[in-house]
C-alpha cells in the first residue's frame, strides 16, 4: 500500500466525539490533480482523510483524530454532524458529471487495505460504512451505483443483504439510519444505489422491502 503524505489545513478538533462512522466518496471532478487541489485549498473549505487514486495511491490529508470537513449537511441515525464521528475517504473517479466509470481493480484493492486497518483502529459498526449518497441523498450520489459494495462486505467492510419476504414500507427506512425528513423519492434512490443498483427508478417494492429487512436484522437496529 503506497502512501503519500499531502496535507489539508481544511480540519479542526472532534472535540469529545468517538469515531463511529466511515463514509465513502468519490472525487466528482474532471482530473485527479484538480481533485487533489481542491481537497487541499484552504479556500475550498473540503477535505476528507484520505485520497485513493485509480493507481491505488493513497494520499493522506488530515489525521484520523481531526474532523476532516467531507459530508457537508448530513444525517444518519439521528446524528447531524456527521464530520465529527466519521473518517472520510475519497475516491478519484470523474463521477456522474464528468463521466462516471467503474473503479479500476487496483483502486478498490487499495481501498480494502486501508478500511481494514481503520477498522481495526476504530469501533466502526457495520452498518455505518456508508456512502455520501446515504447520509446526504438529496444532495449527492457518490460514491454511485458502479461502487462495488458488495465486495466490500464480503471482505467485511460494511453490510449487504440477502433478500428475504416482508411487507416493510419506505419509511422503515429511518430505522436503518436514513434521514426521514429527506425527499423519500431521494432516499429510496440513494438506498437502491448502496444494495440495489440494478434498478434506481426509486419507486419502493417487494424486493427493497426485503433487502432493508436483510439489513435490519444483520444490523440489529
Amino acid at each position: 500500500m503506497r502512501r503519500i503524505d499531502r496535507p489539508s489545513a481544511n480540519n479542526d478538533d472532534r472535540g469529545d466525539q468517538a469515531i463511529d462512522m466511515l463514509v465513502l466518496h468519490y472525487t466528482g471532478m474532471p482530473t485527479a490533480t484538480a481533485a487533489l487541489e481542491r481537497l487541499c485549498d484552504p479556500a475550498a473549505k473540503v477535505s476528507a482523510h484520505y485520497t485513493i487514486g485509480e493507481d491505488g495511491i493513497i494520499y493522506a490529508h488530515v489525521p484520523e483524530e481531526r474532523r476532516a470537513w467531507h459530508a457537508g449537511v448530513a444525517h444518519w441515525a439521528g446524528a447531524a454532524n456527521i464530520n465529527s464521528r466519521s473518517i472520510g475517504i475519497e475516491l478519484i473517479n470523474p463521477g456522474h458529471e464528468f463521466g462516471y466509470r467503474p473503479f479500476p481493480e487496483t483502486q478498490i484493492q487499495a481501498l480494502i487495505t486501508l478500511c481494514h486497518s481503520i477498522l481495526m483502529r476504530h469501533a466502526i459498526p457495520s452498518w455505518r460504512v456508508l456512502g455520501h449518497s446515504d447520509v446526504a441523498p438529496a444532495r449527492k450520489d457518490d460514491p454511485g451505483e458502479l461502487f462495488p459494495w458488495k465486495r466490500l462486505a464480503d471482505a467485511g467492510i460494511g453490510l449487504w443483504p440477502q433478500a428475504q419476504p416482508s411487507d416493510l414500507g419506505p419509511d422503515a427506512l429511518a430505522r436503518y439510519g436514513y434521514d426521514p425528513d429527506a425527499p423519500q423519492d431521494k432516499v429510496i434512490t440513494a438506498f437502491q444505489r448502496h444494495f440495489r443498483p440494478k434498478n434506481l427508478d426509486g419507486t419502493w417494492d417487494a424486493e427493497c422491502a426485503g433487502l432493508l429487512a436483510s439489513l435490519l436484522a444483520k444490523a440489529g437496529v
